[in-house]
């Protein structure tokens, strides 16, 4: 069976690789997506704009029990912090193998409260944040010969937008354009550059959620579970290691973006109107 360092070798060229993971100073998805690449010996790169302490926490736990990691800070939608993280993770690191974008931000807001300065704050940092770092850091990616790997955490409602969300579901929905337009510019640069997106459904739902609400979660998952950020980072993994896989917007929600949920009406169906098995008019030849 291969081992991690084997694995890691024959993907990234090096036993360990590194990792940027944005929005990774927050015990949520980001972070849990970091400790899952330290398990795999990857090298990483927190990041945090708004939570230092806890980034720095979790940083400090890291080195701690003898994994390396380190730290950037700042807006991702500034193209001169974008700039000097790919600078500072090459002097440090000589590389970058993966990079996780994670960062972003999400809020309800009434629409008729929504300005226009709400849409281009959203649109900055989920929409823009992504598109810068992948453009750096890519091309840095694209000028070493292991290449590297790019993955996005989008979102799967962007095609089922939730009500009071009219903001942030259009700038999320730009990251899977944004992955698919980033795959080709890399790729015909570096055929080894990839880039795929992960698009989580409901995980890590707010602890003050009623039961009957986090009950109802459940029941419109078509596995019957809340999904975890464990769940997303796993499926980060699986991109981050599948040489052969780019361009890809990868649902992990339980099945929900296919499901019609328990209280579907088969009846709202066009071809309920021929009742059960009914064939009045359909002549078939024999």
């Amino acid at each position: 069976m291969e081992t991690t360092s084997s694995r890691n070798q024959r993907l990234f060229d090096t036993e360990r690789p590194v990792a940027v993971v944005t929005g990774s100073g927050a015990p949520r998805v980001g972070r849990s997506i970091a400790e899952r690449l330290l398990e795999e010996q990857f090298r990483v790169v927190f990041h945090a704009h708004h939570s230092l302490p806890a980034a720095r926490g979790a940083v400090l736990a890291a080195q701690r029990r003898g994994q390396n990691a380190s730290l950037v800070t700042g807006a991702v939608e500034d193209q001169t912090t974008v700039e000097g993280w790919v600078k500072q993770v090459y002097a440090e690191y000589g590389r970058c193998d993966l990079l996780v974008n994670s960062a972003a931000i999400w809020d309800p807001q009434p629409l008729e409260t929504t300005t226009s300065q709400d849409f281009e704050r959203y649109f900055r940092v989920n929409a823009l944040g992504t598109a810068l770092t992948c453009q750096h850091f890519g091309l840095a990616m694209c000028a070493q010969p292991s290449g590297g790997s790019i993955i996005n955490i989008g979102d799967w409602a962007v095609s089922r937008p939730y009500r009071d969300f009219a903001a942030y579901f259009p700038s999320k929905a730009a990251v899977t354009s944004i992955t698919d337009s980033m795959a080709i510019e890399l790729a015909t640069r570096n055929p080894r550059v990839r880039v795929n997106a992960v698009l989580p459904g409901p995980v890590q739902l707010a602890e003050d959620i009623s039961p009957e609400h986090r009950e109802l979660v459940r029941r419109e998952c078509l596995l019957q579970r809340e999904g975890t950020a464990a769940d997303v980072a796993h499926a980060v993994l699986f991109l981050a290691t599948s040489p052969f896989v780019t361009g890809v917007k990868l649902p992990v929600d339980g099945g929900r973006s296919i499901y019609a949920g328990p209280s579907a009406d088969p009846h709202a169906h066009p071809s309920a109107s021929l009742g059960n098995y009914r064939t009045e008019g359909l002549e078939t030849s024999s």
